[in-house]
């Protein structure tokens, strides 16, 4: 079935204990496309500036990746991110944030995309996430990422997009922050009871928890010896899972289960090198035989 995203196109500057990438291409819509596209065809919304040195046809070439709903604004500048991962990887500091076009009206989804079933909503203002939303058909299912400013910042506005959803992603510090409770179980049944039938929690190298008010799953993170870069894991987790779900067209929990292991594969990937370099080489059997090694290491 169709599947859409809307989120940020970024020039990001990056800096990991293993080297630096400087003024690659980054961005919530761009990891979510490139790791959606190995399952299903992707509908993307986004919007970029006149100094954007990427051509996405480029970028997207031999891979479903629809960019009738890419915004060229040529008096506007690209959303730009540097930042600093530390000797703990799971430690970053952003260093430079210039929003630019982010800052600006989101992107129009086109008429061609408004029949779209799946969706998904990169992290952005939920009062843009619901303002994209609303222009859209009959979704079928939609699903959406928060972040930690939003939450302590535009709850109203998130409490009102969580009615809207099917599902939610995010990292174990936001979901304790959603639901002011440390206990990430407790803290799951609260924000189920805030609307969405589906929460999956995010707990980078200790894999995910997926909740539902009667089912939950727990997978670890595929083990990776050496992480290069780890920009962009949270949303090609979110891509090839949505991917997944929009190729089967089935949101069952069976199907649910199968997604996040594919979004784990797809991470591990991403995590491998700089920017889009991890997941440009490989191919659908690649993903397929990492996991089944996952598959393995995880029946007892």
């Amino acid at each position: 079935m169709s599947l859409l995203v809307t989120g940020s196109i970024a020039i990001d500057t990056v800096k990991t204990p293993l080297g630096v990438s400087e003024n690659c291409i980054g961005g919530s819509a761009v990891y979510f496309s490139m790791a959606a596209s190995f399952f299903s065809p992707v509908r993307l919304v986004g919007a970029v500036g006149g100094d954007c040195p990427f051509d996405l046809k480029q970028v997207f070439a031999g891979r479903s990746v629809d960019l009738t709903g890419l915004e060229i604004r040529k008096n506007s500048n690209t959303f730009r991110w540097a930042g600093t991962y530390h000797a703990d990887i799971n430690e970053r500091t952003t260093d430079k944030l210039e929003l630019n076009v982010l800052a600006e009206e989101p992107p129009k989804v086109p008429q061609v995309y408004k029949d779209s079933k799946f969706i998904f909503l990169a992290n952005t203002a939920p009062a843009l996430q619901l303002q994209l939303l609303e222009q859209i058909d009959e979704p079928s299912f939609i699903a959406a990422d928060t972040m930690d400013c939003w939450i302590q910042g535009r709850l109203d506005d998130l409490e009102r997009l969580l009615k809207k959803i099917d599902c939610l992603i995010i990292n174990e510090d936001e979901a304790r922050l959603l639901a002011a409770e440390h206990n990430l179980i407790k803290a799951a049944e609260a924000i189920l009871e805030m609307g969405p039938i589906i929460l999956v929690v995010k707990k980078g190298e200790l894999g995910s928890i997926v909740c539902k008010a009667d089912e939950k799953f727990v997978l670890p993170a595929f083990p990776s010896a050496e992480v290069k870069d780890p920009t962009g894991a949270g949303d090609s987790f979110a891509g090839a899972l949505m991917g997944h779900l929009a190729q089967t067209g089935k949101t069952d929990f069976a199907t649910l289960k199968a997604a996040v292991a594919y979004g784990t594969v797809v991470a591990s990937f991403t995590i491998a090198d700089f920017s889009l370099a991890g997941l440009a080489l490989i191919g659908k059997a690649d993903i397929d035989s990492r996991l089944g090694i996952l598959r393995k290491m995880t029946q007892f």
